[in-house]
């Protein structure tokens, strides 16, 4: 069975190889002139806003690993209760139990 420290491992690799592939198509720009309609803007700024997501998932992945190095993965930051297995299987980078996860929406 995969250890939490070993899936965390490999989620960030996937999260860094989708962001060397968003770098790779963001070297490709429109053309943003007045009147022109090139769709390749549009398809520029959402893989601009793909990247930006999956920085922020690397971010949180290795702050996930810095949690399990300290002992405190599992545990709610906000109310400092161990997080649902359910929840962890499923995000396993997630913070929050699912509970105080209902009251950040």
């Amino acid at each position: 069975m995969e250890s939490v420290h070993e899936r965390l491992l490999r989620e960030l690799e996937l999260a860094r190889a989708e962001l060397k592939r968003l770098d790779e198509k963001l070297q490709a720009k429109g053309e943003y002139g007045l009147g022109k309609g090139d769709p390749a803007v549009y398809q520029w700024e959402f893989n601009l806003a793909l990247r930006q997501s999956a920085e922020q998932k690397i971010a949180v992945i290795e702050r996930a690993l810095e949690r399990v190095k300290a002992g405190t993965y599992g545990i709610c930051e906000r109310c400092h209760e161990p997080i649902e297995a359910g929840r962890l299987e499923a995000l396993p980078y997630t913070t929050l139990c699912s509970k105080c996860a209902r009251l950040e929406v």
